[in-house]
């Protein structure tokens, strides 16, 4: 039998599973959330919800995690649950310790542990102010995340010492952030009969010499203050042809590149542009890496109370944004790494309520001197 505090945080987990929240329709979770923050001070910047409990000055400790979902799949892959859909939503469900249900791993049951630390730490006695960061979008695209318009508007952000954002970890801390690049490299031809290929120019060919160089290319090993990232290069979409009997005269590639910490975004966009060529190239998407800081004395306690596993963040976190906004942060929360996005996706509830323990010791623990 779960502990009380491990049946609650299974109740909130199931129930945030069961609020359809896909990117852009976030409305109805984010007042889930703020129904259940009336012992803080609340505001809302659209469907973000943020929240601190106030109280005598205190550093002030951040835990942040996004109200969204990608679509929903079947356990085969089949998307079964549409942007923006009001009226689909599959029932989540308790098989044993798992939670099956869109969104468990990333990252309702992050969202769970904050609900209940709100809830039952005494927000008044702690040597922390806690802040609660409940932020839409994050899935899109960066420039439509909800933490650019929560910064914008709502100064006390920045005044934190640490933020945790909870993405799936396993409950390790994981350090930085590798920054993002997405850019659409287009070969033109000319179009032809495919029986009679000379008369045109075949943009797809055209590409060969790049894809080869891309193919060719070996994940470059870069070290941060001893934690390994690696930068990766890789062609993820491809678009071209109208006819099985047609010569194309245009073809797409999308290119996305990883870059670790310490390059900034125009840094890599340089290397990109040099990589590529003469080709033409446009820029989509861009989002910087996030710094490792594990010199912060916060993080420091959190690493002497609970020993957790310490890696690099080997993708693209918000921890990315905090650094941009001059807050130090790091990736912990009780998600499974290897379930984000997943059909069939689940969260262990060991993994939730352990989660939820540690970051009481965190905020409660007596440490000597």
């Amino acid at each position: 039998m779960l502990p009380s505090d491990g049946t609650r945080l299974t109740e909130l987990t199931l129930q945030l599973c069961a609020i359809p929240s896909v990117t852009g329709d976030e409305g109805a979770c984010a007042d889930f959330v703020a129904s259940l923050l009336g012992n803080m001070q609340v505001q809302r910047v659209g469907n973000t919800v943020l929240a601190r409990s106030g109280g005598p000055p205190r550093p002030l400790v951040l835990l942040a995690g996004h109200t969204d979902t990608v679509p929903l799949k079947s356990r085969d892959g089949e998307i079964l649950l549409q942007e923006g859909s009001k009226t689909f939503s599959v029932p989540p469900t308790v098989e044993g310790d798992r939670i099956y249900g869109l969104g468990a791993s990333d990252m309702k049951g992050g969202l769970a542990v904050m609900l209940h630390l709100a809830a039952t730490l005494p927000l008044d006695q702690l040597p922390f102010e806690l802040g609660l960061i409940f932020y839409d979008r994050e899935e899109g695209p960066w420039l439509e995340s909800g933490l650019g318009p929560a910064f914008e508007q709502v100064a006390w952000l920045r005044e934190a010492a640490l933020a945790f954002c909870l993405e799936p970890s396993d409950n390790g801390v994981q350090v930085g952030c590798v920054g993002s690049l997405h850019a659409t490299v287009r070969f033109l031809g000319r179009a032809a009969h495919s029986a009679r290929p000379w008369q045109g120019e075949n943009a797809i060919h055209k590409a060969a010499p790049l894809l080869g160089r891309l193919a060719a290319r070996e994940p470059v090993d870069v070290v941060v203050d001893g934690f390994l990232f690696r930068e990766v290069l890789s062609a993820t979409v491809a678009k071209g042809g109208v006819g099985r009997n047609v010569v194309p005269d245009r073809f797409e590639l999308n290119l996305n590149y990883r870059f670790a910490p310490g390059k900034s975004t125009a840094e890599a966009e340089a290397e990109l542009r040099d990589f590529v060529g003469e080709a033409e190239i446009q820029l989509t998407d861009h989002s910087p890496s996030g710094r490792v800081v594990t010199k912060n004395p916060l993080l420091q306690r959190y690493i002497r109370l609970n020993q957790p596993g310490l890696t690099a963040k080997q993708a693209w976190t918000d921890v990315a944004r905090f650094s941009q906004e001059g807050v130090d942060a790091v990736n912990l929360g009780p998600g499974l790494t290897a379930q984000a996005h997943q059909a069939g996706e689940y969260a262990e509830i060991p993994l939730i309520l352990a989660c939820y323990q540690d970051f009481v010791r965190f905020f409660t623990a007596d440490e000597p001197g």
